[in-house]
């Protein structure tokens, strides 16, 4: 029989109960029941104390990112939630799972609007252009154990996605005996048998199929079987924007990612092809090159698409085969079609790999390359390192030159946001090094992106990151202006800079100020140097890089693009 306690600690025990050990959030007088049940559970779960509530959301999107249970994020109410719905958002457009815990007012003051009180239904609107999957709230302590166990089966079934959970005051401060509920298990939708048949005479039919896997949903096993997949039929395999780590990058069939900044040849390529099977990914609008690469309604190529999600499949294509699985399910069914002994476009996939390796090749750039950074950083940082990002042209040379391992070999090594938010990358590397301690983690930033966050420094160095074998590192792109804004500008209306301007600090003073090791870069032969200092033992380190504004991307400078866009009489 279980012991009557206040319905807080009755919360901390259920996370216990759903595998959870770590949490994220910024405290609030609205939960301080939950904040004592962290003290009683010390020993079994921990509770990081973040500076602001969007870098703790950050940090609990790349927890469910990383897994194996979703990311958990508790805010207070009105301000704390508000905060805190970026990082929703992320979660939702990245299929992340990740349940948001909100303190709320107590239930006899509420639609009084009372001291931060908000409609959390209306504002997180569950729907398929909502932020969050399902919202709940909870007026009845004994029912607690019952929605926390809800929440975690909504975060995690079907396509993942984030729950919210809102918390009245005054039902966190009353007994229960109501015991937790066991941990929830993802429920795994296999694909028809039927259309594995129509996939397959698909493929016997296809001259030139090329293959988009990415999305959420995956797990080591299910990498696995993608890859046996795409060597039993000689598939080329690129992967949707920001999920460049589901296919292993050194692979002879790997052909690149499909987002922001592709390879001109990867782009043809895949207007080029009879077939494309799309594993995972929404087709949304990134990884669709602005839905040009596929035509929508109905695109010129044979669509297959697989999707966790059925309310994803035919939202924008009228594919010629929809199949609803998880990806877990999908690649091993997948993994399982009989292929021919010799396929006619053995040639194709040789030739989308060559692409991407020649897509390596840099013109060099002085004083400070890019490319070379991030391929020093490649050589010298450990194979299992995670890699963070936020949003800005910065990440672009990561994207390009860093080869992500795929995550059947060390889980998870690309962190970043397919909803483009700016401030993800440094908070979410700060959550990947703490928890997983024995992992290098290194965040690239710009200089706008970086400040977004850039408080996080306090919370790496008082929870004690670098303290096992794993380094955290930031590298900090300083150009003095937002990067991708200043692009469009010059594209658009060339030569009339307005708002993208930036006045930065001496970003290696403010880390040493926060207790970090620092180093300024600005000429590539001085990167190598500093960057293997932060491999070192010691405090994590930023490294604050200066580079020209007019090195805008890893493929065009601002005054090239000012000078097209004056020819073309913008």
């Amino acid at each position: 029989m279980t012991t009557s306690r206040l319905a807080g600690h009755a919360l901390v025990e259920a996370l216990i109960a759903q595998g959870v050990t770590t949490c994220f959030g910024v405290p609030g007088e609205s939960y301080l029941a939950v904040l004592d049940g962290f003290h009683v559970h010390r020993d079994q779960i921990r509770f990081i104390a973040c500076r602001q509530e969007g870098g703790a959301a950050f940090m609990a999107e790349a927890q469910g990112k990383l897994g194996p249970r979703p990311g958990v994020c508790f805010v207070t109410r009105g301000p704390g939630a508000t905060n805190a719905s970026i990082g929703i958002h992320t979660a939702f457009q990245d299929s992340t799972p990740l349940v948001l815990f909100i303190g709320q007012v107590a239930s006899d003051q509420r639609d009084r609007e009372a001291f931060q009180e908000l409609d959390y239904r209306q504002m997180f609107g569950p729907g398929t252009l909502g932020l969050a999957k399902w919202v709940g709230e909870v007026h009845d302590a004994d029912r607690l154990p019952e929605y926390v166990a809800r929440a975690f089966h909504t975060a995690t079934q079907g396509r993942p996605g984030p729950v919210v959970l809102v918390l009245p005051e005054d039902m966190l401060t009353t007994p229960t005996a109501a015991p937790v509920l066991p941990q929830a298990q993802t429920a795994h939708a296999w694909p028809a048998p039927g259309g594995l048949r129509d996939l397959r005479a698909l493929l016997m039919a296809a001259q030139r199929p090329f293959v988009i896997a990415g999305g959420g949903g995956w797990d080591a096993e299910a990498a696995r079987a993608l890859q046996r997949f795409a060597e039993n039929w000689q598939l080329p395999v690129g992967c949707g924007f920001r999920f460049q780590d589901t296919f292993d990058n050194r692979h002879p069939l790997y052909a690149g990612d499909v987002g922001i900044g592709i390879n001109p040849k990867l782009a043809q390529r895949v207007k080029d092809a009879d077939l494309v099977i799309a594993l995972g990914v929404r087709l949304g609008e990134m990884t669709t090159g602005g839905y040009t690469l596929l035509t929508p309604p109905r695109p010129a190529q044979k669509l297959v698409h697989i999707h966790a999600g059925p309310e994803e499949l035919g939202r924008v294509y009228a594919a010629d085969l929809l199949l609803q699985s998880s990806m877990a399910s999908a690649a091993k069914a997948l993994e399982g079609l009989a292929a021919p002994t010799s396929v006619a476009w053995a040639g194709w996939a040789a030739d989308a790999h060559a692409d991407y390796e020649a897509n390596h090749i840099a013109t060099p750039v002085a004083p400070l390359d890019m490319a070379v950074v991030m391929q020093t950083v490649q050589r010298l940082a450990p194979e299992n390192t995670i890699y963070t990002n936020g949003a800005g042209n910065f990440a672009g040379w990561l994207h390009r030159f860093v080869r992500y391992h795929g995550l059947q070999h060390h889980g998870r090594t690309q962190l970043a946001p397919t909803s483009g938010a700016m401030g993800y990358g440094f908070p979410a590397a700060v959550g990947a090094a703490l928890l997983q301690p024995h992992r290098t983690v290194v965040n690239v930033a710009g200089d706008g992106d970086f400040l977004m966050n850039g408080q996080e420094l306090a919370t790496a160095t008082g929870y004690g990151a670098n303290a096992a074998d794993g380094r955290l590192v930031s590298i900090v792109v300083d150009n003095g202006t937002y990067g991708t804004i200043r692009m469009h500008q010059e594209r658009e209306y060339p030569g009339r800079v307005s708002g993208s301007d930036l006045f930065n600090p001496d970003f290696a003073a403010m880390a040493r100020a926060f207790g970090w090791r620092a180093a300024f870069v600005d000429r590539t032969e001085d990167f190598e140097a500093a960057f293997a200092e932060a491999l070192q033992p010691g405090a994590p380190m930023l490294i604050h890089v200066k580079l020209d504004a007019d090195v805008s991307t890893s493929r065009s400078t601002l005054s090239a693009m000012r000078a097209a866009a004056l020819q073309a009489g913008r």
